[in-house]
């Protein structure tokens, strides 16, 4: 890894019972010579002591051990709230199933460093078919709360940028300086995971800072190594149904965004009855519970760090 007197950026990796893919994540880090920067291991109650073995591994990483799974909100903002105490300068996401090229983060620093850019974007192409892109940075349709993902599995030598400002990033990887985590606050919570990013970039730019694109960073992304087990009901669990119907409520709801209402609910009602017809009972009971929870869950506000 990496290691100066003046680390200036924190990365942080949440492990919840993904020692492979952790590893790859960590070994592909230790290629990263600058700028420099220290990873923050947090564990999310894995099972077989997962943070420890990792930190045997990599001595060099500082591990958070959390008791319990506290989902990716919360998970992060474990390790975000160590280094704001740290004083790190900017706070990396990376999602532990990513492999990284040597000049990806030299790349989105240079993207952080345009005049009121508070997070910055890489280039995440699919870890099993390297040439096609998983995401460009997002696209909010504040008409219906939609957030759309641009150059969704288009090949990378046919993308072309419509625009190096995105309207929201991925958590999947995201640079994010001081300034704009200090206005902004932390991730909220109640998401647990699954549009929490989205909450999030749009809470950054209404304190006044951009989202960039850093199109010479190049990472790339297994795409739901955590949700994607096989079982009874097909691959994807019912609990990332359950995520994205409740969370999408919740966006509605916080933006006030009423014809969004109609729009989301059909979507999800037709996948209530094609769970329905397909017999997948967890599925379509996972989406009725997302709905309800979405519409009627009071919201809390985010918390912040303080000073």
């Amino acid at each position: 890894m990496a290691s100066t007197p003046e680390i200036s950026v924190a990365i942080i990796l949440v492990n919840w019972n993904g020692y492979a893919y952790t590893q790859a994540c960590l070994e592909s880090l230790e290629k990263v010579k600058e700028p420099a920067f220290q990873v923050v291991l947090v564990d999310n109650g894995s099972q077989n002591s997962e943070g420890e073995q990792l930190k045997a591994r990599f001595p060099q990483v500082h591990l958070i051990a959390n008791p319990d799974n506290l989902g990716f909100a919360g998970g992060n903002n474990v390790g975000i709230r160590y280094a704001l105490e740290q004083g790190f300068d900017q706070v990396l996401l990376l999602n532990n199933d990513t492999t990284v090229t040597p000049s990806f983060l030299q790349e989105l620093q240079a993207c952080l460093d345009q005049p009121r850019c508070g997070v910055a974007q890489p280039l995440i192409l699919f870890a099993h078919e390297p040439h096609k892109l998983w995401s460009a940075g997002g696209k909010w349709n504040s008409l219906f709360g939609r957030a759309i993902t641009l150059g969704d599995r288009v090949p990378l030598e046919k993308y072309r940028v419509p625009a190096k400002t995105l309207d929201w990033a991925t958590g999947c990887c995201m640079l994010v300086s001081r300034a704009a985590l200090l206005e902004a606050g932390l991730l909220n919570e109640a998401y647990f995971a699954y549009f929490e990013d989205v909450e999030w970039s749009l809470r950054i730019r209404k304190g006044g800072f951009t989202i960039g694109l850093a199109e010479n960073a190049i990472i790339y992304h297994e795409a739901g190594a955590a949700s994607k087990k096989q079982h009874s009901e097909g691959t994807l669990s019912p609990r990332v149904f359950y995520f994205h119907v409740r969370n999408q409520l919740f966006l509605l709801r916080q933006h006030s965004l009423v014809l969004g209402y109609p729009y989301h609910l059909l979507r999800f009602s037709s996948w209530g009855a094609y769970f329905l017809i397909r017999g997948r009972f967890q599925k379509l009971s996972a989406v009725w519970q997302g709905i309800r929870e979405g519409l009627f869950t009071p919201l809390n506000s985010e918390k912040k760090w303080l000073q």
